[in-house]
């Protein structure tokens, strides 16, 4: 059996310890829990604010505090020059493994399936921005192809590419992204959901009830209207998880409708290992309540 192989099964593993009765295919990569299962908790991994730590040490941080899984950004394990083989060493010794990564826009979807099966996670974040220099439908064609080219890899190495929904004025509302997903018409392309992005130009449970079982992941973080329409857009952002005008009892009960069980990672300001703890308390009050 492969070292890759040998995580994958570490993360099945520690799905089903942490989500009840879990299935998953043959190779180990997670899928949705049976019913009886929870939505998982995640942090993302340059939320963990301990430089003076070992890279052991900050995952060991992340599950003290009450955290299942860690995310991990492309960008922030290259400036911080870790390895992705390190990072999935220290991940599996300490017992917590790294659900996913983030890629942004970045366009080597390939390289990025390539970083997550190293990490034995299942999916790849990936943001589609407009550009104003063509058209529209130009981008949103273009974009979708880019995709496409690497599906094939995705199924080789069983990862799913996610598109997540950001502020960068293309896919801002739930019917357009649903479309755009289905004309990929791809089982291993679907939706990473940002709860608090939607705010801008919407409400969360109204995506949850368009995407439905399109969603695969989730992201978690406040926002305040009031604050954002008073201080500018980006500091509605700045208030703790569950204190400001996202309605939590309505996420979840969505949430519930589609049967969602995988993974909701935090993507907010994240800080030493008390600051980390009193965001994963915010997270069960607001997912588990």
């Amino acid at each position: 059996m492969t070292a890759s192989m040998d995580r994958r099964q570490f993360i099945q593993t520690s799905g089903l310890l942490l989500g009840g009765v879990a299935a998953a295919f043959p190779s180990g990569r997670i899928v949705a829990a049976e019913p009886g299962g929870r939505i998982k908790k995640a942090v993302g991994w340059g939320m963990i604010a301990e430089p003076k730590l070992s890279v052991e040490d900050r995952f060991r941080v992340a599950k003290d505090v009450g955290f299942e899984g860690v995310e991990v950004s492309r960008n922030s394990s290259k400036k911080a020059e870790t390895e992705p083989k390190d990072l999935a060493r220290a991940s599996e010794k300490v017992g917590i493994p790294i659900h996913g990564v983030s890629n942004g826009s970045n366009p080597d979807l390939k390289e990025a399936i390539d970083d997550a099966a190293i990490y034995g996670s299942d999916t790849v974040l990936h943001v589609v921005r407009t550009d104003p220099e063509t058209s529209f439908m130009e981008n949103y064609k273009r974009s979708q192809e880019l995709i496409r080219s690497a599906i094939p890899h995705a199924e080789k190495k069983r990862v799913k590419i996610l598109v997540e929904n950001v502020w960068a004025t293309f896919l801002i509302e739930p019917l357009t992204m649903a479309r755009y997903i289905d004309e990929i018409g791809s089982p291993w392309v679907k939706s990473y959901f940002d709860v608090g992005n939607v705010m801008r130009w919407g409400w969360p449970q109204h995506w949850i009830e368009v995407l439905g079982k399109r969603i695969e992941k989730i992201h978690i973080k406040e926002y305040s209207l009031k604050i954002g329409m008073k201080e500018g857009m980006s500091k509605g952002f700045s208030l703790p998880i569950g204190q400001g005008d996202i309605n939590w009892k309505r996420v979840r009960e969505e949430l519930k409708k589609i049967g969602f069980q995988s993974w909701a990672t935090a993507e907010v300001r994240g800080g030493d290992r008390k600051a980390l703890a009193e965001i994963s308390a915010e997270m069960d009050r607001v997912l588990y309540s």
